[in-house]
């Protein structure tokens, strides 16, 4: 159980990550604004959105 705890932590944060990379990649990609706009406001950790649930303090 502690496994899965420890997997799930790894992937939330490996994903917020790899969602930051991609906001930067689309923010100075040559793509139209508004495909730009929809791409960057449908990831799972966006800057641009605040996040819902607070970090667990540990």
């Amino acid at each position: 159980m502690i496994l899965v705890a420890t997997v799930a932590e790894v992937l939330e944060e490996y994903t917020a990550v790899l969602a930051s990379v991609v906001e930067q990649v689309f923010r100075s990609a040559p793509v139209p604004r508004r495909v730009r706009f929809l791409i960057l406001h449908s990831l799972p950790y966006s800057s641009s959105r605040p996040r819902l649930l607070a970090p667990v303090p540990h």
